[in-house]
Formats: structure tokens, C-alpha cells, sequence
């Protein structure tokens, strides 16, 4: 048995073996291509998890909607559904699902084991060629209900796509309530889909900008409590926060680097000059990356750390530039019309994601890491601030509307847009790694 999360969470899986299905003759297995530039959604059969009563069904329907969500799946109205699955673990009618197009399969049951843990497990079944192509089984407390559901989602899309999934994330973003002028902000937490929300701060003073730092239990923000934006570290789980340092002028943009040793930040001096630094975590000490006499200001780390990425208005409007993660070889890459801003590197590296101003509207963009392939996935009359999820498929950002700001998440073909269910209007998304 393998633990698949931090051990003070109860959760914990094993492969289910294959069933006779499995020695039926080989065909070629159902698959996604997600490099095509055009991927039709796969069918999908998804029936409720057996046993556990409602909590089958709520199960599988996270599981369903997660997968619709991703706009590569598409689940059949079980309405559709000719045969009734008694137990997961029989080999299905094969024809019965062929005839409605469920080109994959999955069953599943939930139930309640003696020291009150809940065992969910599922299989996933190609239809076509007659066979199991993965099981596992999940064991997990109350609390994690809703998690299995997004790990069972997670390993059907990688099974399916060949990339690791997306939904077993949190999304920490800035949480506006009241008047528009006299707006709460807090800083929350939530479930990539949008539920369970909790609060990680209380609204008394502004905050902005929250980042996760890759050891997924700590963001580092930006606070306005003392009057002057000061960064703050903040354990997630615990609560427990400090201050990164007492930075003289203003400090914008803090963000992780990717071994999560260090912040990078953009600092404005007493020369009114706004340049990038680096700070060690562990020593404290600073190092200054930039030395112009512009503004330059949202840093982000390649994945490997060798180099960051950071705008510039030092060619006379914003544009992109890159340079190594020691400051050396600063370059310019963007050369599009409009004003560029918070540039973003793909946890895939092979993308920069960013936002972008022109003729009186605001997209979303990405392009190569050297400038080239500019491609606007999305466009709106304001609209900012991408973050990647960490398969680096898709995106998520906000958009000003009826009142204030909502989140919106769009693939890498800019054809799937979603709007991201909040209680309140909601801002400055930064979406987490995958949960261990």
C-alpha cells in the first residue's frame, strides 16, 4: 500500500488487479491525443459508485464533473445507460455501452469499513476492445471524501491523456466582499472547483497577491496591515506567519522560486526606481537582479530555476523580458502591439503565460519562451493575473464583471472557457501543485 498524501492525512491506495476482461484478445486501447490542435471530448460512461447510498453517487458525479470540466471528456446522460451495474467488479456487457458510444467506462463503489474509513474504488474499461485498463482502491476519512473523487478523476485523465491530471489541487486567491469602495479583501483557499472554502485571513487590512510556494503548504502574499506592502510567509495548515523582511519603499509581486529557497520580488528604492531581488529564505540576504532606471517588476522562476522571466517598461511601454535567475543576459522577447504584463512560466517550461493590453481590451495570452508563437486564448474588457495548473494545460484568471472581479479558467486551445463557482467576487487565483 502506498501513501499518496502528507501522512497526517488519512488516505492511502492500491492497484486493483485486473479482472478475466483482461485476457480477452488485444485491440488497440482508447486514448486522447491532447497535443492535437483540435481534440474532440471522448465519450464517457461514468455510473454511480455502488454502496455508501448518496455518497456513491456524489462520488462519481465529482469525478464526472471534474472530467467535463477539462472540455476532453464528455460523460453520457446516464439516462442513456442500458445496462444496470450490480457490482463494479463484474466483468460489464461490453455491447451495451457500444451501442450508446461509451468509447471508456467507469464503475465504482464506496463503503464504510469497520474503523470508519470509507473505501472507494473504481475501474476504467475500454469499451471497444473489451477491457480493464486501470483499478485502484482508496481508503480515506471523512474529511478527504471529496479528495478521492479528484484523485480517481486525476488517474482516469492521465490513464486517458497520458499527462498527469489537475483536479486534485486548491486554488488560493483574494476573496471581495461589501461596496466597491469599501471592499474586503481576505485571502482564501479552495478546491479547484470552487468548493470547500476556508479563510486565511480576516479582511482588516488589504491583502493581494498570494503565491504557493512548491512545498504546496505555504504561500507567500503581500499585506497592507502596517500601512506599506510588506511579504509575509503563511503556513497554510497551521496559520503560523512572518514577515519575509522590512523592505524600505514598496514591494510588489513576490513569488517562489521553484526549489521554494527563495523569493523573488519587485522593490521600489528611494530612487524611484523599481527593480527585481532575490531574497534566500534561509540567510535572508538579498540580491538584486536588475538595475534600470525603469520599472521593472513581475518575476517568475523557469521551472528548473534557471532563469526568470519579468516585465520591463524600460523600451518605453511594458514589454517581457528574460534573463538567468543571477540577473545576467536580460532580454527582451515580446515585441506585440499593446502593453504587456504579469508573465508567468509554465510548469511544463515550455510556455510563458501573461496578460495583455491593447485596443481597449485586455487577453490572455501565452507564447514560446523565447517570444515566438504569441496565441490570446482569451479576451475581455478587463481581465488579468494567469496561473497555471501544474500539468500546464490550463489556465486560470480573472475577470472584472457585473461589479467586480470572477474567476475563469481556459485550456491551452483557448475553446474551453469555465467560470469558477465563488461565494463572493474573487481575484488574484494562484493554483497549487498536486496535493501529496
Amino acid at each position: 500500500m502506498k501513501s499518496i498524501l502528507k501522512p497526517l492525512l488519512t488516505i492511502a491506495a492500491m492497484a486493483l488487479g485486473m479482472t478475466a476482461a483482461a485476457t480477452l484478445p488485444a485491440y488497440a486501447l482508447v486514448e486522447l491525443n491532447v497535443n492535437k490542435g483540435n481534440v474532440e471530448p471522448l465519450p464517457i460512461a461514468i455510473t454511480d459508485f455502488q454502496g455508501g447510498d448518496a455518497l456513491g453517487a456524489e462520488i462519481s458525479g465529482i469525478v464526472s464533473a471534474d472530467l467535463k470540466r477539462s472540455g476532453l471528456f464528455a460523460p453520457i446522460d446516464k439516462s442513456a445507460f442500458i445496462e444496470k451495474i450490480s457490482s463494479p467488479d463484474a466483468t460489464p456487457r461490453f455491447d451495451d455501452w457500444k451501442v450508446i458510444n461509451a468509447q471508456a467506462l467507469v464503475t465504482g463503489s464506496v463503503t464504510k469499513e469497520a474503523d470508519g474509513r470509507i473505501r472507494a474504488q473504481y475501474r476504467l474499461w475500454d469499451t471497444f476492445a473489451g477491457q480493464q485498463m486501470s483499478g485502484e482502491q482508496f481508503f480515506a476519512n471523512d474529511a478527504n471524501q471529496r479528495r478521492v473523487a479528484h484523485i480517481i478523476a486525476d488517474a482516469i485523465y492521465e490513464r486517458l491523456t497520458g499527462e498527469k491530471g489537475y483536479f486534485d489541487t486548491r486554488v488560493v486567491f483574494i476573496d471581495e466582499s461589501g461596496a466597491k469602495n469599501a471592499r474586503k479583501k481576505r485571502l482564501a483557499i479552495m478546491d479547484q472547483d470552487g468548493a470547500n472554502v476556508r479563510y486565511l485571513s480576516n479582511g482588516k487590512s488589504i491583502v493581494l497577491t498570494p503565491r504557493f510556494s512548491p512545498n504546496r503548504q505555504e504561500i507567500t502574499y503581500m499585506s497592507y496591515e502596517s500601512g506599506q506592502p510588506k511579504v509575509y510567509l503563511l503556513q497554510i495548515e497551521t496559520g503560523q506567519r512572518e514577515l519575509v523582511g522590512n523592505f524600505p519603499g514598496m514591494t510588489f509581486a513576490p513569488r517562489f522560486s521553484p526549489d521554494g529557497q527563495k523569493v523573488i520580488m519587485s522593490l521600489l528604492r528611494d530612487d524611484g526606481n523599481s527593480n527585481i531581488f532575490a531574497m534566500d529564505l534561509r540567510s535572508r540576504s538579498t540580491t538584486r537582479l536588475t538595475n534600470s532606471t525603469a520599472i521593472d517588476t513581475s518575476p517568475s522562476y523557469s521551472p528548473d530555476g534557471s532563469k526568470v522571466v519579468f516585465t520591463s517598461d524600460r523600451g518605453g511601454r511594458a514589454q517581457i523580458y528574460s534573463m538567468g535567475a543571477d540577473g545576467s543576459g536580460q532580454t527582451r522577447i515580446s515585441f506585440g502591439d499593446g502593453v504587456y504584463s504579469t508573465p508567468v512560466w509554465s510548469p511544463r517550461g515550455d510556455l510563458i503565460a501573461f496578460t495583455k493590453q491593447t485596443g481597449g481590451e485586455f487577453q490572455i495570452g501565452v507564447m514560446k519562451t523565447d517570444g515566438s508563437g504569441e496565441r490570446i486564448l482569451s479576451s475581455g474588457f478587463q481581465q488579468e493575473g494567469p496561473t497555471w495548473a501544474p500539468n500546464g494545460r490550463v489556465l486560470m484568471f480573472f475577470r472584472d464583471s457585473a461589479g467586480g472581479p470572477k474567476l475563469i479558467s481556459v485550456d491551452l486551445t483557448g475553446r474551453n472557457e469555465q467560470s469558477i463557482p465563488t461565494a463572493n467576487f474573487a481575484s488574484d487565483p494562484a493554483w497549487s501543485p498536486l496535493l501529496e
